[in-house]
């Protein structure tokens, strides 16, 4: 039997798009076979080696980092926010600054825009960063920042927005007002 270890990055609109992250790990044979799917679903297919679970364990240091990412920009609009600085000159300002991350551009637009439609849960992070926890127990690492960032999307999902997109976790933060929705 062939096989390839093969997580995926990109979320839906890259998938629909054909372009998405691949981190996969497996023979050159299975390789041989699947190569034209992989090609036809991604625009970049890492390729870590032969031993199996290697694909998975690159996606769980990605995922600690793009939920961490998220996490710290959030706390970082919300601490702008409450010292008054206005939303989009911070976003402005960190944008193109030393403190950018992809995360903080991608998902703060989000806050800025007042618009929490899900393109990537809440929920789902509090599922990512939990596997990315249980990973590291077996090798008793610790995870401070990690388990923080997972700690934040619990609370935000226990608040009942699990459902709404990941930078909703800046709705955790008290006293802040966000900006809301063109025409709202």
């Amino acid at each position: 039997m062939l096989y390839l270890d093969a997580p995926i990055s990109g979320g839906a609109a890259r998938a629909a798009a054909g372009e998405l992250t691949m981190m996969t790990s497996g023979s050159a044979a299975a390789y041989a076979v699947a190569d034209p799917v992989l090609e036809a679903m991604s625009a970049t297919v890492y390729r870590l080696g032969e031993q199996a679970g290697l694909g998975s364990k690159v996606k769980i240091v990605n995922q600690l980092l793009a939920g961490v990412h998220i996490a710290a920009a959030a706390e970082a609009m919300a601490l702008g926010l409450k010292a008054g600085v206005p939303a989009e000159a911070l976003y402005e300002v960190i944008t193109h600054s030393a403190g950018n991350s992809w995360m903080f551009e991608n998902r703060m637009a989000h806050v800025l825009a007042g618009d929490y439609t899900a393109l990537s849960a809440v929920d789902i992070f509090v599922k990512d960063l939990g596997l990315v926890l249980d990973s590291a127990r077996p090798e008793r690492f610790p995870l401070p920042l990690a388990a923080t960032a997972h700690q934040m999307f619990l609370q935000a999902s226990a608040s009942g927005l699990g459902a709404e997109d990941d930078s909703a976790v800046i709705k955790i933060f008290p006293g802040i007002d966000l900006p809301r929705p063109a025409g709202a």
